[in-house]
């Protein structure tokens, strides 16, 4: 399968869905973008590596594995987003120390905040970009501009409408849906949804 280079075009934030946002990546020989929907603390992470003027006081995360790595002669080489399952983007880090290649599992919303901080290149499969992409309109000036944030709303929503969004909602379940509400958070690896639903099941 063909890889497709991919750079960061921005982040939006859901007018909708709070502590939302979604990451879109452009592809560079293309029109498509592809939009991840991440977290809010990865997606200040990505933030501060792409504003360079930006220095936080003390390491974020990335920044401690970026210092970490960098001691041990640790080169992150590039990032390839290489699954995507129900909705869930899988990543691959792809490192390099001592002329020895290692590829280590990664949430994508991590792998590309490491990926910026090593200035690494950012992959996905052709097939991937087939299934995912979308194309959002690129010209500032154009006035149906504010369609690309409705749009953008609308994927965060879409792969957020399966999950409870409020309390009311998980107390309307019962033990059994709850419980296969945590397992979905977990593999979804949303793991403030699943503290939520950790909770209202010890209410029980």
């Amino acid at each position: 399968m063909s890889l497709v280079r991919l750079n960061i075009k921005g982040i939006s934030y859901s007018q909708t869905q709070n502590g939302a946002y979604a990451l879109i990546l452009n592809e560079v020989d293309g029109d498509r973008k592809l939009p991840i929907v991440i977290g809010a603390f990865e997606a200040q992470s990505i933030a501060i590596a792409l504003e360079k003027e930006i220095k936080p006081p003390r390491p974020l995360t990335h920044d401690l594995f970026k210092n970490f790595a960098d001691r041990f002669d640790i080169v992150v080489k590039q990032v390839i987003i290489h699954k995507l399952v129900d909705g869930v983007f899988y990543s691959s880090l792809i490192c390099e120390r001592d002329k020895i290649e290692e590829i280590i599992d990664a949430r994508t919303s991590d792998a590309i905040a490491l990926a910026l901080r090593f200035q690494a290149p950012i992959f996905t499969y052709k097939n991937i970009l087939d299934k995912a992409g979308i194309y959002l309109k690129v010209d500032p000036k154009d006035e149906d501009s504010e369609d690309d944030d409705v749009l953008v709303n609308e994927i965060i929503n879409e792969e957020l409408e399966l999950e409870p969004s409020s309390e009311d909602e998980l107390q309307s379940k019962n033990i059994e849906e709850l419980h296969k509400l945590l397992d979905e958070a977990v593999i979804n690896e949303d793991y403030e949804k699943a503290a939520k639903i950790r909770d209202e099941i010890s209410k029980r």
